[in-house]
This record gives C-alpha cells, sequence and structure tokens, in this order.
C-alpha cells in the first residue's frame, strides 16, 4: 500500500475554528502515517466524539424543573441551557465542544475514507469503510438535530441544516454554507445505505466501542424514524433485535443483586458484557455528578414531584406505582431529586500525585430496549397496533416487576381516561402536535404510550430533547418552590426559534449563518 500522510492540525483545522497562528504553531512532523491497514483502523478507533450532547439537551428539555430554593446551578453554562438562552459559556458540556469534536469525528472518518479511496478502495478495506460511513453519517445525525429545527417535508428543504463534510480539509481558511436540512438527511441516508453492508465485527477488539453490525442497524433504526420512513425502520430494527428479543434486551432483573447504590447500578449499566449495549461512548463530562448522587448542578433537578408526576415514579399502564416498580431503579435523595443510575461518575488523573485530572463518564449511546421503541412506534404510525402492543408488552414487562399484561386494550382505555398536562396539574400525557397529523384517537392512545416510554426508557440520556420537537410537544420552565407550588416562567412554542440550539458564537464570528432568533 502506498503511504499517505495526514497532518493532525489540518483533520481538525475548519472544525476548530483555530487561528492561522495556532495552526502554524503545530509541529510540521506532527503526522500520522496511513500506510497500512491497521493504521487505518487505529485511526477509526479515535473517530467517535469524547464530549457528548446529552447534558445540553437533557438541560433545556422538560426534564428538569427550577428549584433554586434548595439548591444552586452548577455554571452560568446550565444557566443558559435552562432559560434557552443563545448559549455564550464554554466547557465541556457546552455546544462549542458538541460542533468542535463531533466535526473532528468526521473529519478523522474523511481522513480514513481518503486514505481508502487512494489505496485503490481494495475490499479487504470494506469494513473500515463501513465504520467510516458510519462515524459520518452518525455525528452530522446529531449536529444537525441539535443546530437545527427537526427534519419536517414542509420545510426541511429551506430550514437552515449544517455542513456536511465530505473531504478532508486542507485549506487555511476555508468559507462554508449552510445546506438544508433535508439535504442533510439525503446525505446521511447515502452513507448508511453504503456503510451497513460492509460492517465487520471481526476488526475490532472491543466491539461495543465501534459501529459493529447491531450499533450500525439500531443507529439507522434511529435515523429513518427521525426521516419518517417506517418500513425501513422496521427492518433495521429487525436486524438487531432478531426473533427473539428477550434474549438482547437488558437485563435488568440482574440489578436485584446489585447493592441500591448509584455506583454500583450505573457501572453496571455500561458494561460492555451487557447484552443490551450496543455503542458505548466516554466523554470528558460531570455528568456523572450532575445526573448523580450528588448535590452538583441540582438547581435544575429532576425532582421527585416531576417524577412521581411524569416519569419514573408515577402511575402508568402497570397500575399505581410502588417503590421498586422499576427494575432500573430512580433513586430518591433528600435534597429532593431522583437520580437514575445510567451514567458513572469517573475520574481521570492527568497528575495521581498532585490528585488533579478529568471527569469522565460512558454512555450507551445505541442500545436495544430504545431499538424496540423505535419498531414499536414505526409499527403505530403505519396503524398496525398489534405489532405495537407485541413491542410495548415486552418493554413494560422487561423494565417493571407489574404482572398486568399490556393489551390493546389496556392501551386504548388507559391513555383516553388520561387528562392533558397542565404545568401546574401536571401528567405524563403532553398534547401531541406532530408534522404529520395523527389520524384516530387510538392512534393518539399508542403514541402517549410510546412517548411515556420512550421519556422513561432515555431519561438522562438527551434523547428526550428530540422527541420534543419530533412530536411538537409545548414545554414551560417551572419554578417549584418547597410546597411544590408551580410558577411559569417561560414557554416554548411549537414555533419558537430556541427549538433550533444557536450555532456557537465563535463560528458565527467566522462567517456560518446563524440560526434567526
Amino acid at each position: 500500500m502506498k503511504k499517505y500522510l495526514i497532518s493532525i492540525a489540518s483533520v481538525t483545522l475548519m472544525i476548530l475554528n483555530v487561528s492561522c497562528n495556532d495552526y502554524l504553531d503545530e509541529i510540521p512532523d506532527n503526522r500520522l502515517e496511513l500506510d497500512t491497514d491497521e493504521k487505518i483502523t487505529r485511526l477509526l478507533g479515535s473517530g467517535y466524539a469524547n464530549h457528548l450532547f446529552v447534558f445540553t439537551t437533557e438541560m433545556m428539555s422538560d426534564n428538569v424543573d427550577d428549584r433554586g430554593n434548595l439548591q444552586t446551578s452548577y455554571s452560568i453554562l446550565q444557566d443558559e441551557m435552562y432559560a434557552w438562552k443563545d448559549i455564550q459559556e464554554i466547557g465541556n458540556e457546552s455546544p462549542k465542544r458538541i460542533w468542535e469534536t463531533y466535526y473532528l469525528a468526521i473529519a478523522t472518518a474523511n481522513e480514513a475514507l481518503d486514505a481508502i479511496e487512494k489505496a485503490g478502495n481494495p475490499e479487504r478495506l470494506n469494513p473500515q469503510r463501513g465504520e467510516a460511513l458510519m462515524i459520518r453519517a452518525f455525528h452530522h445525525f446529531y449536529l444537525v438535530n441539535v443546530f437545527a429545527k427537526h427534519y419536517s417535508t414542509a420545510g426541511g428543504e429551506t430550514d437552515l441544516g449544517i455542513v456536511y463534510m465530505e473531504e478532508p480539509e486542507t485549506t487555511v481558511k476555508p468559507a462554508y454554507k449552510r445546506e438544508p436540512v433535508a439535504e442533510i438527511y439525503r446525505k446521511i441516508e447515502r452513507d448508511i445505505a453504503e456503510a451497513l453492508p460492509m460492517i465487520d465485527d471481526n476488526i475490532y477488539e472491543v466491539p461495543k466501542y465501534h459501529f459493529n453490525r447491531r450499533a450500525a442497524y439500531a443507529f439507522a433504526a434511529r435515523f429513518y424514524l427521525f426521516y419518517r420512513k417506517y418500513d425501513k425502520v422496521i427492518a433495521c430494527a429487525n436486524e438487531v433485535l432478531g426473533e427473539n428479543p428477550t434474549r438482547v434486551l437488558r437485563d435488568l432483573t440482574r440489578i436485584s443483586s446489585l447493592v441500591r447504590e448509584f455506583a454500583p447500578i450505573a457501572e453496571d449499566y455500561v458494561k460492555p458484557e451487557q447484552n443490551a449495549n450496543l455503542l458505548l461512548m466516554t466523554g470528558y463530562s460531570q455528568l456523572g455528578r450532575i445526573f448523580g448522587n450528588y448535590s452538583v448542578g441540582k438547581k435544575y433537578m429532576h425532582s421527585k414531584y416531576l417524577a412521581g408526576t411524569e416519569t419514573t415514579q408515577c402511575n402508568g399502564p402497570w397500575g399505581t406505582y410502588v417503590e421498586g416498580m422499576f427494575y432500573l431503579p430512580s433513586l430518591s435523595y433528600t435534597a429532593g431529586y431522583i437520580a437514575v443510575p445510567k451514567l458513572p461518575n469517573l475520574f481521570e488523573y492527568t497528575d495521581p500525585v498532585a490528585g488533579i485530572g478529568y471527569r469522565r463518564t460512558v454512555y450507551s449511546a445505541l442500545h436495544t430496549d430504545e431499538t424496540l421503541l423505535c419498531r414499536a412506534e414505526a409499527y403505530i404510525m403505519q396503524e398496525n397496533y398489534d405489532a405495537a402492543t407485541e413491542d410495548l408488552a415486552l418493554w413494560m414487562s422487561q423494565h417493571t416487576t407489574s404482572s398486568t399484561a399490556l393489551t390493546r386494550e389496556l392501551v386504548n382505555n388507559y391513555y383516553s381516561a388520561q387528562p392533558y398536562y397542565k404545568p401546574d396539574d401536571p401528567t405524563p400525557k403532553k398534547q401531541l402536535n406532530p408534522e404529520i397529523p395523527v389520524v384516530s384517537e387510538e392512534q393518539e392512545n399508542f403514541l402517549q404510550c410510546l412517548v411515556q416510554f420512550r421519556r422513561i426508557e432515555t431519561i438522562f440520556e438527551g434523547l428526550r430533547w428530540f422527541d420534543i420537537k419530533r412530536f411538537g410537544i409545548v414545554i414551560y420552565r417551572r419554578y417549584l418552590d418547597e410546597n411544590n407550588t408551580v410558577t411559569v416562567t417561560d414557554e416554548l412554542k411549537l414555533d419558537d426559534q430556541r427549538r433550533a440550539i444557536q450555532l456557537p458564537a465563535s463560528v458565527i464570528s467566522a462567517g456560518m449563518e446563524p440560526n434567526p432568533r
């Protein structure tokens, strides 16, 4: 194979928005020679973002309320996120870091693809090409869903998207123009379609930290759900779940053998050995503290009041909630918040003697339980309620101790009888305003069930924000005093431009068109 050199500086140049001087300060021979298959494979191991979108989107969702009378915020950054402001602060959890590190991952994938192409696209490198394409599609998918409106057939051709990077960056000060959301989705679909047949788990030492085959199909199912191509959602989910989904869903009953404390359960949740975990990502992050069993950043908390009326401690088709109803517990603390142990609080020492380093976490970016709900939603949108009932019933039986069997009749009766949410009289049932109108009362009942299950399944994973956008859910900012008396301080309506998070200030100042406000 010929040798191809990539400068680490050139990989990151446009995305990190560094100055000319920063670029020229790089050591000229700080290069990686992509002269073997193994080196290309190793390069792709670094092609996954090491900062996460989770904190940003979770703070902007309705999974938190303002309890400022009890706790303080972690930072000005957290204040800005909660208030749906155009964020100026930077830090490991900021939109700026999402933009930088997700584009850096894309740049890494593009360098690998370039090296493979220059080598003549040999068949032996198909697995590496497949992984690179999936990395590129995956990171663009989250960039467009964070920094743009949700995909729609009505506005997708004109709504501002992002820049889809398809080539390695080679110039010092390039100029880029944002493409429409619909165009970004078309390119993501193209990359996924090419990548899926190429994925080969045999090239990985630890497949769960790469786009292994099941992870690739799980991401494809999630993407097609957002794209509203429901036949493809079902086909891709079937590849993940197989004929007997029970065998690959999370074994939550084993939690009963663990100490009922945050750390051991959270660490078990993200083990590669867990069948449910498909793609694990690590990140420099305070998530394990802010969403964990610490008082840090709990001014904006998922309170026991919120959990008891809307999420992990509320009534549902499983019956009246009792302590221990869910196998994965929502742990209650005296400060008033609950924590679902999913994100371990880890520490990477850079100087063990001085005791300094970085806080990190491990995140289950793709898992089978969410894929099951993707398939259930696709069945609902196709009005195949019997198939949807099977998936929803399986989810409920795997996650709760309830002896109640979920049936089609139960879904209809339960959700028809539920009142709609009001800020001062909350329920899990919120008005759904998707672009494609709901066709019947039964479809709405099933969607309400699906949305409630998804909210519980993905709590503290950052995905609720995207469901709010997809289903057109109006959410509120609520201040709760010590008696849980509600004061509404803001409202995010359907046409609110803040549903698309503003681009980082440095990117706008470099010439990128901002989101309208």
